[in-house]
């Protein structure tokens, strides 16, 4: 029997702006455009933060199931950077908003964006330990960005949304590897967020580490995995994704490493890498969701007509990193390609830099505790789609958060 991810999603928000329009409006050098890899950004609206974004990329995996298969979900687990509280966790909101079952463990992870991986690794563990014979958990990695003009080039590389995994004895996406995994981590202080205002980041130690993460969270893997081999092992590969100028370099690296030339690396990257970055270009890092929203990528816009194997890599500051691998074949690129998530990014609204300059005044309150705050959310109900119905944060009552379908 194997374990893995049953169904996968993700939400990216409703709004966008061009990457090169923000590079202008702020005046950054364009020559570095071409190293970002980015075509758009996608962009927060004052009634979203990480309960909405959370609940917004879980419903569509929950509406799927019957009943029986709903209660079933025994463990919600949210990986999150962008806590709304010092002791209640965005999972409780989370739990109550999806309608899930009172007999349900909840709770948040925090390792900035390796969180979700490690919560799907214990999660996928717990399945298969049998103690629970037919249960199902849910991880759902989700934030919001605290960039402005303070933040420079990482600006416009810090994307919005949230991903969400729903793991069982039916792995449909992604039936995971057991025991074939590498890890590698220490304390390093390469990005934080000291305040629920804005984020601080170190970009050359945090490049650093992710290039020097992988090669030795690759060859702790190397150990669990005889004739593990970075060229030859995997048909496919997906990577946290900063940016997708990183990940190329990542996979050069390593490719240098395994005795590669410099003409091999980059065919290979177009075969087995390209793939998973057609959405990250479109929507930036999604923290502990970047790899998902990687992952999703791979398998709706490549070609996958039989079982293939993938290389996952997963890096958050701090530091902590996993190499890992699954099997994937034509029915998960069916399941993610059935959730349209192109066809979503397509009809974001398009922001004009004044637009976008204009909301972050409010954006940037987002995880600011307050005792009470109204929010105006039929300022922006131009914003939501007619096609489903999506949550959103209405007004806060004693420090209580409330929301609502819209």
């Amino acid at each position: 029997m194997g374990y893995g991810i049953e169904a996968l999603d993700v939400y990216t928000g409703l709004a966008q702006i061009p990457v090169p329009e923000l590079f202008a409006g702020r005046g950054l050098e364009e020559e570095r455009l071409a190293n970002l890899a980015m075509t758009h950004r996608s962009i927060g609206l004052p009634f979203e933060d990480p309960v909405t974004n959370a609940v917004n990329a879980a419903k569509s995996l929950v509406d799927a199931l019957d009943p029986a298969e709903r209660d079933a979900i025994e463990v919600l687990v949210t990986s999150t950077e962008s806590g709304l509280d010092l002791s209640k966790s965005v999972a409780s909101y989370v739990h109550e908003y999806l309608g899930l079952s009172r007999t349900c463990r909840l709770f948040e992870a925090k390792q900035a964006c390796y969180a979700a991986t490690g919560a799907l690794q214990l999660a996928t563990g717990y399945l298969a330990s049998g103690a629970s014979p037919g249960a199902k958990a849910l991880v759902v990695a989700t934030d919001v960005a605290l960039v402005d003009a303070r933040a420079g080039y990482a600006e416009p590389a810090t994307g919005h949304g949230a991903a969400a995994v729903l793991l069982s004895d039916r792995p449909t996406v992604l039936e995971l590897d057991l025991g074939a995994f590498g890890l590698h981590s220490y304390e390093t202080l390469d990005s934080a967020r000291p305040t629920p205002e804005f984020d601080i980041a170190d970009v050359d130690r945090s490049l650093f580490a992710y290039l020097d993460c992988l090669t030795h969270s690759f060859a702790d893997y190397r150990t669990r995995v005889e004739g593990a081999d970075f060229p030859t092992t995997f048909d496919r590969l997906a990577m946290h994704t900063p940016f997708s100028g990183l990940v190329r370099a990542a996979h050069r690296k390593l490719m240098r490493e395994a005795g590669a030339s410099a003409r091999q690396a980059e065919e290979d990257f177009e075969r087995r890498v390209a793939a998973s970055l057609a959405y990250p270009a479109q929507v930036g890092n999604l923290c502990s969701g970047s790899l998902y929203l990687a992952l999703a990528s791979l398998l709706a816009t490549d070609r996958i007509d039989s079982d293939l194997r993938i290389g996952l890599y997963s890096y958050g500051s701090g530091c902590s990193a996993e190499f890992f691998s699954g099997v994937a074949g034509p029915a998960s690129a069916d399941a993610v390609r059935a959730k349209d998530i192109g066809g979503r990014l397509a009809r974001r609204r398009r922001l004009t830099f004044e637009e976008y300059a204009g909301l972050l005044p409010e954006n940037l309150r987002t995880l600011v505790p307050v005792e009470n705050r109204t929010v105006d959310t039929a300022a922006y109900e131009q914003y939501l789609p007619g096609d489903r119905p999506l949550l959103v944060h209405t007004r806060t009552k004693d420090y209580h958060r409330t929301y609502e379908w819209r």
